[in-house]
This record gives structure tokens, C-alpha cells and sequence, in this order.
């Protein structure tokens, strides 16, 4: 047997154990299953709490700066923290230490002299400390340079270089905020790692009212700046309570036992080392990903900063309303993952297709029903959201324009994010998504210089979603050979079913909502208008993939420890 790191997007939850590694003490199912559902629960309300708080912090930045060029300065600083979260805290360094800190985590539990998680901290978080202090100082240092870079149509680019040089700040929190989860992870407490976003938006929103009248836009960054150190005091006890125990807290996995009693000439640390050179080659693929997926960001403020004034805003806040039916429908993935990734590791390549075929339908379900409702009530969701303070009626019209726009895409995005994760679940290093993804980016860029000379913010928000979606098509056409092998006619099929719900759903529900002069009492005749109409054709036409969703998020299993 050998030890198999973590996968994609999987960082947060450990593999699910088949009923012969643990004991059957729940009606026939395996412990392991009900720890599982108990670690996503917490994980998903947390994410939860977090984006809830991320929208406040959007509504609070166009409360207090409205979508003018400060706000524009400010968001191009924050590509800082976005490239930084994905690549430090989600994606990139937890695929290189969780592996780490599990196998010194199992070789703890067999005693002998020393402490190997103790000797693996010693070895690995200087010299990160160093490289991640080396960065940031670079950062503030060329903070003036990095604007002019992302954003040189900006008409006035000091509020932008200040706010730069004190988000650059987060690549060394972020750093070992990323250190501390990776660590608490492989120890399989996953409360305080899941909490990490409460504290940081917590921390912005705060900077922003109590400094914002003496700072500008300035308070945001520094509240940024904050949130990042309160990312690791959130952490750092859970931290060293485990770093100061002598023995593993929860029983041995019999997976790591039988490891043990192999071979005298394959220690369990031999073996852990090995399959992590093995897979340098995953991680840069998953790394080059995640930059090229960024890198939309990139392109889409690049070409904006030409725009007019607010441009850029509008753009930010669309997005962030936009994209929440997109994180809800990809929990379902992460939740479900490590049942796709011990299928894959047994062989049973049947189990695996049969459950990521059950994920894209269900993800399509939500993201499409979601998607009806933001087209039908954008400027009802945008103004009850945003229209007051130094945020513009005219404000108002251009977000929510943009947000039908952007919003056409959405479908891809989810794609994305559930089909990669397929890709990666074995284990093994393919390069197919890095050019999947190169490809969706080229068409966006081309599209949106294309078109931002003639439609504006609109011309950038059609070519992000036309992008997203050649990305997802290329997905889709390579699962075959390169991936779970899904039945992908017969899943584009059972996809057309709720995607006809939502056009109908959503011309339903714009009608109403415009009929109505109440931003409130239109978005809510919209919505329900929306729901009632998508679930009534859904069950006419026979849609598959909301039950077995709900059931997958809400199953309670009452006999599992999360801490």
C-alpha cells in the first residue's frame, strides 16, 4: 500500500475509508463516512459565514467609496490577496505540506525518539518564513511598478500603489496562515482552518468604518493587511496544541498500520518522500492551473483600466453577487471528492464515473437555477445591495448590466471547477487542464480587446464567459482517456434539461420583476417566480441531481468529532 497525498480541492477533508478499516457503528455505515459528512458540514457553514462576510465587505467598499477611481485603485491592489489565497492558502502550498505533515503525523504515532512533526516544522518553516518575507518586501518595495503593469490606464495610480504596498503584506500572513492549515489539516482538525475568512473579512470591513473617513480607501487595504495577521492568531492555537503532543490524538489509521509491516526496507517516511517526488510533477500542474485561471482577473482589470472611471468596479461587484450560485453547486464537489479519489485509488472506475456524472448533474441543477434568478432581478439584487451612500443609481444600472452579462457564464465556471478536480483525483500529473485553461484564457484576451473598444465593460464580461466556457467544452471532450471516463453525450443531455427550465424560468421571472417598483417586493416576486417555474419544468421534464445533492450537504451523522 502506499500513501496518497491529498487531492485537488480536497485539502480540507481526509479520504474517506472503505467499512473494513473502521468498525460499522452506525447502521451498517462506516465511521469514516460519518466523520466525513460531519468535516464537510463544518467546513460548508464556515465557507459559508465567510462569503456571506465577503459580500458584507463588497457592500461596505461601494457603501463608503461608491465604483469611482478609488475603488478602482484599491481593487487593483487587490489581486494581491487573490493570487495569494489561491496559491498559498487553497490550492498550491497545502498540496505540497499536507502530504508532508500527514506522513510525520503517522510516523508520530509509532513512537521512537524524537518528534518527526516537530522536525518537519523545524526543517520547512524557516526557510518558507524567509522566502515569503523575501516576496512581500519585493512587492512593497515595487509596488509602483506592479500598478503600471496591471493597470496603466489608471488616470491617477498613487491611491493604487499605496493600497499595493500594504496588501503586498499578505503574501508573508497568507504564507503561514497557509503553513498552519496544511499543519491542522493533517491532523484532521479542519474548525479553525475553515474559520480563517471570518477573521479576514471580519478585519476589512472593520478597517473600512473606523478608518475610512480619515484614510480613504486606504482603510480597505489595511484592513487586509490585518485580516492576514488574524488568519494565523485564528490558527496558531489549535497550532500548538497539536505541535505539543506526544502522541497522535486520533486512533491509527490500519492503512498506516499495514504500511508498517510492508517491508523492513521501506520505511513509512521512505515511502512518504518518494510519492511526494513523484508528484512535484501534480503540483506544478495544479499550480500552473490555478495561475491560469487568475490570470483571468488579470486580463479582465488590464483591459478595464482604459475604461472610464467605476469600470473596473462594476465589474468586482458583479462578479462577487454573481458567483455565489457557482460556490454553493462546486460545495456539492467538494464534498463528494474524496468518494471519487478512493474509487479511483481501488480501481473502481465504475463508482468513480457514476459519481461525477451525479456531481455535474447536480452542480448544473443549482448553478442553472441560480443563474435564472441573478439575469431576472440583476438590478433589483444590486440595488437593495449596494444603491446608498457614495453607490449611484447609474452605478446600479451599469453592475447589474454587467452581471447579466458575466452571468451567462457561470455554467462554465462551475464545469471548471468540478471537471478539474476529476482530473487530478488519481493522483497523477496531466497538463491537460493547464492548456484547457490556456485555451479558455487566449479566447478571453482576444475577445475582450477585441470588443472593450465598442461594448465597454460588456465586451470584457462576454469574453470572460465565452472563455469559461471553451474551457469547460475542452474539459468535457477530454474526460475519456484522460480522466474519469463519463458517458459525456448522455451528461450534456441530462444538462439541456435544466438549462431549458432556467431560460423559461428566468423570462418568467424578468418579467415579473420588472413589473414591480419595489426593488424588494420585485426581487422577491422574481425569485419565487423564478424557483416555482425551474422546479415545476425540472420535475416535467424529469431532471436528475437535486435530491441526491441536498442529501449529500444535509445528512447529519451525530457520532463523528470535528474540532
Amino acid at each position: 500500500m502506499t500513501l496518497t497525498p491529498p487531492r485537488t480541492g480536497d485539502t480540507t477533508i481526509p479520504p474517506a475509508r472503505t467499512s473494513a478499516d473502521q468498525p460499522d457503528t452506525d447502521g451498517g455505515k462506516p465511521a469514516s463516512q460519518r466523520f466525513l459528512a460531519r468535516a464537510a458540514f463544518v467546513t460548508v457553514a464556515l465557507s459559508l459565514a465567510g462569503a456571506l462576510l465577503g459580500l458584507g465587505r463588497d457592500q461596505a467598499l461601494a457603501h463608503l467609496f461608491g465604483a469611482g477611481s478609488d475603488t478602482d485603485a484599491f481593487l487593483v491592489a487587490w489581486t494581491v490577496p487573490e493570487f495569494a489565497a489561491t496559491l498559498l492558502i487553497e490550492d498550491g502550498l497545502a498540496f505540497a505540506l499536507v502530504p508532508a505533515f500527514s506522513a510525520a503525523v503517522a510516523r508520530r504515532a509509532q513512537g521512537g525518539t524524537g518528534d518527526p512533526v516537530h522536525a518537519l516544522v523545524r526543517s520547512t518553516l524557516p526557510r518558507l518564513s524567509m522566502a515569503f518575507v523575501a516576496v512581500s518586501a519585493l512587492l512593497v518595495c515595487g509596488a509602483p511598478y506592479l500598478v503600471e503593469v496591471l493597470a496603466p490606464g489608471l488616470p491617477d495610480p498613487r491611491f493604487a500603489v499605496d493600497c499595493t504596498r500594504l496588501t503586498g503584506t499578505c503574501v508573508l500572513t497568507f504564507g503561514l496562515a497557509g503553513y498552519c492549515s496544511a499543519a491542522l489539516r493533517a491532523h484532521r482538525r479542519f474548525v479553525a482552518p475553515a474559520a480563517i475568512y471570518v477573521a479576514y473579512n471580519t478585519a476589512i470591513i472593520t478597517a473600512m468604518f473606523v478608518l475610512g473617513g480619515r484614510w480613504g480607501v486606504r482603510a480597505a487595504a489595511t484592513g487586509v493587511a490585518v485580516g492576514g495577521v488574524l488568519m494565523i492568531v485564528t490558527q496558531l492555537p489549535a497550532l500548538l496544541r497539536q505541535l505539543h503532543r506526544r502522541k497522535k490524538p486520533d486512533a491509527p489509521d490500519p492503512a498506516d498500520a499495514a504500511d508498517t509491516t510492508m517491508s523492513g526496507t521501506a520505511t513509512l517516511a521512505d515511502m512518504a518522500a518518494n510519492r511526494h517526488v513523484m508528484n512535484l510533477a501534480l503540483i506544478l500542474a495544479v499550480l500552473l492551473f490555478a495561475l491560469c485561471r487568475q490570470s483571468q482577473v488579470l486580463i479582465e482589470r488590464f483591459l478595464a483600466s482604459t475604461l472610464p472611471s467605476g469600470s473596473i468596479s462594476h465589474l468586482n461587484y458583479a462578479q462577487k453577487v454573481a458567483q455565489m450560485p457557482m460556490v454553493l453547486a462546486l460545495m456539492l464537489c467538494t464534498v463528494t471528492f474524496p468518494v471519487v479519489a478512493q474509487a479511483l485509488a481501488e480501481g473502481d472506475t465504475e463508482r468513480a464515473r457514476d459519481r461525477v456524472e451525479r456531481d455535474l448533474r447536480a452542480v448544473s441543477c443549482v448553478v442553472l437555477l441560480g443563474t435564472a434568478a441573478v439575469v431576472a432581478c440583476a438590478p433589483q439584487l444590486v440595488h437593495l445591495l449596494f444603491q446608498r451612500g457614495a453607490f449611484t443609481a447609474e452605478d446600479t444600472a451599469a453592475t447589474a448590466a454587467v452581471m447579466r452579462v458575466y452571468a451567462l457564464g457561470l455554467l462554465g465556471q462551475a464545469l471548471v471547477g468540478a471537471l478539474v478536480r476529476s482530473y487530478f483525483s488519481a493522483g497523477r500529473p496531466t497538463w491537460y487542464p493547464v492548456t484547457a485553461m490556456a485555451a479558455g484564457i487566449v479566447v478571453t484576451a482576444w475577445l475582450g480587446a477585441a470588443t472593450v473598444g465598442s461594448w465597454g465593460v460588456l465586451g470584457i464580461a462576454a469574453a470572460n464567459a465565452i472563455g469559461i466556457t471553451v474551457t469547460a467544452l475542452v474539459l468535457l471532450y477530454g474526460m475519456g482517456a484522460r480522466s474519469v471516463p463519463i458517458r459525456t453525450r448522455q451528461v450534456l443531455a441530462e444538462m439541456s434539461k435544466p438549462l431549458r427550465a432556467a431560460v423559461v424560468a428566468c423570462g418568467v421571472g424578468g418579467f415579473l420583476a420588472s413589473r414591480v417598483d419595489s426593488p424588494a417586493l420585485g426581487l422577491a416576486a422574481g425569485g419565487t417566480a423564478v424557483t416555482a417555474v425551474f422546479l415545476l419544468l425540472a420535475w416535467l421534464l424529469g431532471v436528475q441531481g437535486f435530491a441526491p445533492a441536498l442529501r449529500t450537504v444535509t445528512r447529519r451523522r451525530p457520532h463523528a468529532r470535528i474540532r
